[in-house]
């Protein structure tokens, strides 16, 4: 998934960060409420990880011009106010789920799942296609009962793959699921990872370059 980070506290901002990417997530993280609308308005978020007392621009005003977008970013509100009545206005304001600090990074984890899994159509917890089985959950791939070792960004390559359903992904939706706004768009880190997912999956090839362009799983 894409996911913007939107904390104040940097420490926890880039820790959050890195655990997410660890599940093979996208993330771009800002640190004030001013430049989290300046990401939402280029980029296409899953779900947004939203602190409530942010610089620049209050989350709950953040929260307010997400929800009133044409946006279908999940937003998990993730502050240190956790009694009841701030529960009750974090969601009457459009969040779609709140948790209060301090967390365990697990629950995070399983939040953000959930919230993805609304933020996109209707998908099988374990993608099948081809020949290949996907858990996401588990982290695991295999081909015909092969394990296939992969690497996060392969993984997550091929995720959405399987979920285009035999539809051809576009290398430009690739980029934007698959990997953060540090990314060069010109790169080719792209076609390197379909190089290697080729070769790991192995013979016969399964991922297909489409002719009107980008690569599917038929």
């Amino acid at each position: 998934m894409r996911i913007l980070v939107v904390e104040d506290e940097h420490l926890l901002a880039d820790v959050v960060a890195r655990w997410l990417r660890g599940d093979a997530h996208a993330v771009d993280v800002v640190y004030d409420g001013g430049s989290a609308l300046e990401r939402i308005a280029v980029n296409d978020y899953d779900v947004v990880i939203l602190d409530r007392d942010l610089p620049v621009v209050h989350g709950d005003q953040v929260c307010r011009q997400i929800t009133g977008s044409d946006s279908t970013a999940r937003i998990l509100m993730l502050t240190a106010a956790s009694n009841i009545d701030d529960r009750v206005d974090g969601l009457t304001l459009g969040a779609d789920d709140y948790l209060p600090k301090p967390f365990a990074f697990r629950e995070l984890g399983a939040r953000v799942a959930a919230l993805g899994r609304r933020a996109r159509p209707a998908t099988p917890p374990v993608l099948h296609r081809a020949g290949i089985r996907l858990d996401p959950h588990r982290r695991e791939v295999y081909r015909d009962s092969r394990y296939v070792p992969l690497s996060r960004k392969e993984f997550a390559v091929l995720a959405e793959l399987l979920r285009a359903d035999g539809a051809a992904v576009s290398t430009e939706q690739l980029l934007e699921k698959a990997w953060d706004e540090h990314t060069d768009p010109f790169t080719h880190t792209v076609r390197m990872t379909i190089l290697k997912l080729r070769r790991k999956l192995g013979d016969p090839p399964v991922v297909l370059t489409d002719p009107a362009g980008g690569y599917r799983i038929p």
